[in-house]
């Protein structure tokens, strides 16, 4: 199967789970993922705003605000993406249709971050990630200054034995499924 036609299957996977299955999961994998030891010691946590597709971050980015982690999500600025301090005020539709800071949010460096919980399309086991075709977290991650752990989040069923990868493909140190 080639990038394109796994990426087609796996959003037709996706929309096609009904609505509270969606959400039951998406609680489990946050769950999961604020019991890792990344998790623990991070002060500063990047977190994608979820498409319908993805795992739901509403609840996550509310709980673990409220629990005092620094969160910080992404803005897409033309062919770059930079991640803000997260502030629900400040938020609003940007690049596809995706929530994203104003412009009155406060740049978050990327050496600020100790951990970055990141989509995908498609993750084996091992770590390897296929995202939506465009590199903005391949280009974001392979920065000097990024240090921080990197956290796969996906469906189960987003999970394959192997995938195509390319030279600039970042890996994942986790991926964590419901």
């Amino acid at each position: 199967m080639t990038k394109k036609e796994l990426r087609a299957a796996m959003r037709k996977l996706n929309l096609g789970t009904a609505p509270a299955e969606r959400a039951a999961a998406s609680g489990r994998i946050f769950a999961r993922a604020e019991l890792s030891e990344a998790f623990g010691g991070a002060r500063t946590v990047g977190v994608f705003c979820s498409l319908a597709d993805e795992p739901d971050t509403s609840e996550a980015l509310a709980r673990w605000s409220a629990a005092g982690k620094r969160l910080a999500v992404p803005r897409v600025e033309g062919d770059v993406m930079r991640f803000y301090e997260y502030d629900p005020r400040t938020m609003r539709p940007g690049a596809f249709g995706i929530a994203e800071p104003g412009p009155e949010a406060r740049l978050c460096e990327p050496q600020e971050l100790d951990l970055v919980v990141v989509p995908g399309m498609a993750f084996t086991a091992a770590g390897a990630r296929m995202g939506r075709g465009r590199g903005y977290y391949d280009k974001y991650l392979s920065q000097p200054d990024v240090h921080a752990v990197k956290i796969g989040v996906c469906f189960a069923r987003q999970l394959v034995r192997e995938l195509p990868s390319e030279p600039h493909d970042v890996a994942m140190d986790y991926v964590i499924t419901d």
